[in-house]
């Protein structure tokens, strides 16, 4: 059910431009998936801050919460471009643990020479990782896009090689420590450059109550920027007569959101502020949400896994799309791979065994299409969140991990079945 409305502007014809303003409950029927993610993640982190008595909310248990999370946050942005547009990377784990590996022998395990000295510096060798998971991601995506293998025989079989491969150059060790300047990628806190704001003070029985300023500022200017580009998206698709949400549902969804930004901001600011990867990991989500919906590349994307055989009658160069694709998500499995191993403060034989299917399973809770050309930067990121808050709190619980498999697989299907059942009763 839709209301016209007069809005300013004028068509081609010169006719005034007519608004489709939905209805409430065609807006939340439109919009269901995205609001129950989110609202799934609330309940979620609710139903654990009751079971495990109030620890969940601990600015400290927060924090932990995010570096545990990261590096499935950073492979979950190129895995999201990879099933949308209609392929599966089951080496992603493999490879992540290879090129933290990789940047142990060269930090750590290899002596070189005084003229190659310098590939042991933290930026060189993370450097040299990066270029090396592009180069693995791109030979994968040749192999897919132009020599037309399915993607999941290229990267089981990529799976399994770079396991061997981490097995071989550790020669079955652990490798470490790294520098401290490496392990500040996972472990480090941004600086206060304003300094802290004290709003305990300290007394008999009272410990003092600093927050991270800093942390404050760049919350509250996140959230600014966040409302503006909000107001401006609703304002643009109403000149052009788009459909567009109440206006009472698009402030109540914004508010919550800014709290929630804010609550959390204020829970990192009460402890040591916001972790150093955490900023990397917001300029990502800032980097892949301009791209999928604001560059040609994304919207490309989306048509490759929509229809390859209409994407390629309409001049889409597939093939390259593919291997860009590929070669994206090798990069961001080395910067998973080094945050890893940053945060282990070691290379070990068995790092990222497993992390691809907690690296799928958050693509697709987070609304992607098994089938392509569906999904959402903010849905991967909230599905992420929402096994990282499962898997913190069932640990809390002291849940067992067989069922806490049991339980995120349930999960799982949970969310592939109500997407289907949306898409159905769509149709």
């Amino acid at each position: 059910m839709t209301t016209d409305t007069a809005q300013p502007g004028i068509t081609s014809t010169g006719e005034p431009v007519k608004v489709r303003e939905l209805s409430i409950w065609s807006a939340l029927q439109a919009n269901m998936r995205d609001y129950g993610l989110l609202l799934a993640l609330i309940l979620i982190m609710l139903f654990f801050q009751y079971f495990t008595n109030g620890v969940l909310f601990k600015p400290v248990n927060l924090t932990n919460i995010i570096l545990q999370n990261s590096y499935i946050i950073v492979m979950a942005l190129g895995m999201l471009l990879v099933i949308v547009a209609g392929h599966i990377d089951l080496s992603v784990g493999s490879v992540s643990g290879f090129i933290g590996a990789l940047a142990a022998m060269l930090m750590v395990g290899w002596r070189f020479p005084p003229e190659f000295a310098f590939l042991a510096n933290p930026l060189v060798a993370g450097a040299i990782c990066l270029v090396v998971g592009g180069i693995i991601g791109a030979a994968q995506g040749y192999l897919i896009a132009y020599h037309k293998i399915p993607s999941f025989i290229v990267t089981l079989a990529g799976m399994l090689i770079f396991k061997g491969l981490s097995l071989a150059i550790l020669a079955g060790k652990s490798v470490g420590p790294f520098p401290g300047e490496f392990q500040l990628l996972s472990a480090g806190f941004i600086p206060d450059v304003i300094g802290p704001t004290t709003l305990v003070e300290a007394s008999e029985g009272v410990q003092p109550l600093m927050l991270h300023t800093t942390t404050m500022v760049i919350a509250i200017a996140a959230v600014v920027a966040m409302v503006f580009f909000a107001i401006r998206g609703r304002n643009r698709r109403r000149a052009r007569g788009y459909e567009t949400e109440p206006f009472g549902l698009f402030v109540v969804k914004n508010v919550v959101i800014a709290a929630l930004v804010l609550f959390f901001a204020y829970m990192l600011a009460s402890y040591r502020g916001l972790p150093n990867v955490l900023v990397v990991m917001g300029l990502l989500i800032a980097l892949f949400v301009f791209l999928t919906k604001r560059m040609t590349f994304g919207r490309r994307i989306y048509a490759l896994g929509g229809n390859l055989k209409a994407a390629a009658l309409s001049g889409i160069k597939t093939e390259r799309l593919t291997f860009y694709v590929f070669a994206i998500m090798g990069v961001l499995a080395a910067l998973a791979g080094m945050i890893y191993a940053a945060r282990l403060n070691s290379a070990t034989p068995k790092a990222g065994q497993g992390l691809e299917l907690d690296v799928i399973a958050a693509v697709f809770i987070g609304g992607a299409s098994a089938l392509g050309g569906v999904g959402q930067v903010a849905g991967a990121v909230i599905g992420a969140f929402i096994m990282g808050v499962m898997n913190n709190g069932m640990s809390i619980m002291g849940v067992n991990i067989d069922w806490q498999q049991m339980i995120k697989g349930v999960v799982l299907l949970a969310a592939v079945f109500f997407d289907l059942y949306n898409k159905n009763r769509a149709a």
